[in-house]
């Protein structure tokens, strides 16, 4: 085996890995007792005590320090001063705002934003600061349903399986992370926190912490089960410095994932595959989705393979596999179930032209193996 990428990986390893950029002030007004910022960091630090994740309140800290920048731009800095009407003024700022490409910020975006601020005010007033709640009828924006885009086919998930060069010892770690997202659907940051402990070989099966720390146990298919084991035993082991580190995936510093670099790798190798597709760890996640629904699962299955909350979430899918419904309407659409069909006065009817019928859709790639446990049926990767 090629140690190539093995080989930069050591160098990396003899450099002093990067800590990041340290968190820079916000510039927010602190001077003022019970000003919004005093507020603002004591509601945050009310959402550790309460348990919410550290993503959420990051989420959460962001969003508000936007906003009462906003406010003191405005010579707002107290709570008392913010009203209803203030409110619907930071709501229009926020549809009127564009982006550095010109763009409106997302509806997605604007909500998450009017939500911290929801969530700041409703807990002033349980804190006695104020009497009312001025973000109490404030009505937010409608976020558009939209389907997945691009889902892939079964055969350039293949081509993106092809991409990593397993004769190098990197390529290998790349290669059990991609069946790994194909094989479980699981979501980049689920991936990202994968530890040594979480994989159970006996059971096929792979313990994920997904979001607000809601776990699940989910399988894998024994394609994505004999890489996993690969790299476990032939790469893992070289890449790892500290013995104490628990990270599944590691880096060429011996370290764990962030979010940004593992998915940085995942659309790279996308590219590499597709040149004209946009996306990354996601795309795989649609295309497990989607791929098992035409092969016949359940649409509760995979709401429990995805960790959705809501099925509603999970239905859209359904919308998505074209497959599956060009198969109802070969099987219940009377032109499509008529062997003859009328044609004009003169031959009275036609024959349908001679074609063959469609061939059946081949098995999951993932299908065998672990996933028999899961669904109790054949099709889940």
């Amino acid at each position: 085996m090629h140690r190539s990428g093995y080989e930069r990986a050591k160098l990396l390893q003899g450099l002093e890995p990067g800590r990041g950029r340290s968190a820079s002030p916000d510039g927010l007004d602190r001077l003022l007792t019970g000003s919004l910022a005093c507020q603002m960091d004591s509601y945050l630090k009310w959402l550790a005590v309460k348990g919410q994740s550290p993503r959420t309140i990051e989420t959460r800290r962001r969003g508000l320090v936007l906003f009462i920048r906003w406010c003191e731009e405005s010579g707002l800095a107290l709570p008392v001063q913010i009203s209803r009407t203030v409110l619907q003024g930071y709501q229009f700022h926020l549809w009127d705002h564009r982006t550095r490409s010109g763009r409106h910020l997302a509806a997605g975006t604007q909500i998450g934003r009017l939500t911290a601020v929801r969530g700041l005010f409703r807990w002033l007033c349980r804190q006695a600061v104020l009497d009312n709640d001025p973000s109490a009828l404030l009505d937010l924006p409608r976020e558009a349903r939209r389907l997945p885009a691009n889902t892939l086919s079964e055969a350039e998930v293949m081509a993106i399986l092809q991409v990593p060069d397993i004769h190098d010892l990197l390529g290998v770690r790349n290669r059990a992370m991609l069946e790994v997202l194909y094989s479980t659907g699981i979501r980049r940051i689920e991936l990202a926190r994968l530890e040594l402990c979480d994989v159970h070989r006996e059971r096929q099966t792979l313990y994920v912490l997904g979001k607000g720390g809601k776990d699940r146990v989910v399988p894998l298919g024994r394609p994505a089960l004999a890489w996993l084991e690969r790299y476990m035993q032939e790469v893992r082991p070289l890449l790892c410095m500290q013995p104490e580190e628990q990270a599944l995936f590691l880096t060429g510093y011996g370290h764990g994932f962030s979010t940004g670099s593992l998915g940085g790798l995942i659309k790279q190798m996308i590219h590499q595959a597709h040149p004209r597709r946009a996306g990354g760890c996601h795309l795989l996640r649609h295309a497990c989705a989607t791929h098992m629904l035409e092969h016949g699962a359940d649409v509760r299955v995979i709401q429990k393979l995805l960790g959705h909350a809501k099925l509603e979430t999970t239905q859209i899918y359904t919308e998505v596999s074209i497959k599956l419904l060009q198969q109802v309407h070969r099987r219940t659409h009377p032109a499509c179930r008529e062997k003859s069909f009328p044609d004009g006065p003169e031959t009275g009817k036609r024959q349908a032209p001679n074609a063959p019928d469609p061939p059946a859709l081949p098995s999951h790639p993932c299908a065998s193996g672990g996933a028999d446990q899961f669904l109790g049926q054949d099709g889940l990767p």
